[in-house]
């Protein structure tokens, strides 16, 4: 390999310093608000809410938020948004941003059209009315309005801003199946056991039995990870009770939870 030219040594070194830079300094009046405002992360214990405080600053280092649709965040809303998507990664780490640079945030529900090929080569288009989504290799898009929902009602089985980011991190391996990154004989027992607790959760589904669970994890392993990685931060005693394996799983990956989320 050819050596680099003398003028692309400091390019690199600039680039270098860009990627190595100190994390955004999280401002403490808007990260008390934060932690006042939502009780995922009033609850956490200090140190594990020491270390999300740096993931936050560096997911405002990295990402850019934008709002649309005449939406307007202050730097509160922008925080709590970082915070949000930050909770699932308070063990593994900012490792799991890598692969997106923005979060997209409407007002309310938004819209996409889908188009689809069938086996005779007919062209189906619907519009399908949604509160988050993540891209492969693109942004991750939630509903401000069903985030606030969220934090207003934490217990219910619901965060929106966990289901996208769970596709985020279930995306890094590289195959977005419902398993994220692990160690080899993890990820085994993890596949075997999500494959048992989704198999059989499907079989309640297309029985027309009424779930505990969200039924919409029964649409695809990915979708099925997504949702109960909801229940493990919004009703982990209920995750518990009708999937213990899969809470199991989740405990290890996201780390213990606190007493007052339980």
């Amino acid at each position: 390999m050819a050596p680099l030219p003398a003028w692309d040594v400091p390019l690199i070194q600039s680039l270098l310093r860009w990627f190595q830079r100190a994390p955004v300094p999280v401002d403490d009046t808007l990260w008390q608000q934060a932690c006042q405002q939502c009780p995922w992360l009033d609850e956490l214990a200090p140190e594990r809410a020491q270390r999300l405080r740096g993931l936050v600053g560096v997911f405002l280092q990295r990402k850019t938020i934008t709002p649309v649709g005449g939406l307007e965040l202050d730097d509160s809303q922008r925080l709590m948004l970082a915070a949000l998507c930050c909770l699932p990664l308070i063990e593994f780490g900012a490792e799991g941003l890598h692969g997106w640079s923005e979060l997209v945030v409407y007002p309310d529900a938004f819209r996409v059209r889908r188009d689809h090929v069938d086996a005779a080569g007919v062209l189906h288009q619907w519009d399908d009315e949604l509160i988050g989504e993540s891209w492969d290799s693109g942004p991750l898009i939630l509903s401000w309005a069903d985030v606030q929902a969220d934090i207003a009602d934490p217990h219910a089985g619901f965060c929106v801003a966990v289901h996208e980011m769970a596709h985020k991190i279930d995306a890094l391996d590289g195959a977005i199946d419902g398993t994220p990154p692990l160690p080899r004989e993890w990820q085994r027992q993890w596949a075997a056991d999500f494959q048992q607790a989704y198999d059989a959760f499907c079989a309640l589904v297309d029985a027309d039995v009424e779930t505990v669970i969200d039924p919409y994890a029964a649409e695809a392993p990915e979708e099925f990870f997504a949702v109960v990685s909801e229940y493990h931060f919004s009703a982990p005693e209920l995750l518990v009770q009708t999937m213990p394996k899969v809470a199991e799983h989740l405990r290890r990956f996201y780390g213990p939870l606190e007493a007052g989320l339980r």
